[in-house]
């Protein structure tokens, strides 16, 4: 019989691979996404320095919505990028975290790019 490899080991092990070739410098810093079954979450992180510059999720107050939805990634892409352009940051690295580039990360990308980020 064979045995079939969870999910989540899959991602795990995909986003080890992508972690080899992107890095966070201070100038262009990594954005880093997780997805959980209920919510999101996004950091920007400057990889040198081992510093969390900017964060944000759907558990906060100003971002809670139906979080478990596309509609909410989105509306959380255009609250990070609003955040970082705050703190200075034009350009990012995007670390997509292992999760396949569609639905909801894809949605997180597209309005953080539409806000005003680069990657």
């Amino acid at each position: 019989m064979v045995s079939k490899v969870s999910r989540s080991k899959v991602r795990e092990e995909k986003h080890r691979r992508m972690r080899r070739h992107i890095i966070g410098t201070p100038e262009r810093p990594r954005m880093a996404v997780f997805r959980s079954n209920n919510h999101m979450y996004v950091q920007i992180i400057d990889d040198v320095a081992k510093t969390t510059l900017v964060s944000a999720s759907t558990l906060q107050k100003d971002v809670k919505e139906k979080t478990n939805y596309v509609a909410a990634a989105a509306y959380l892409g255009t609250v990070i990028a609003k955040k970082a352009q705050e703190a200075g940051i034009k350009s990012v690295v995007f670390d997509r975290g292992g999760f396949i580039y569609q639905g909801k990360i894809q949605a997180l990308a597209d309005a953080a790019r539409e806000a005003g980020l680069e990657f």
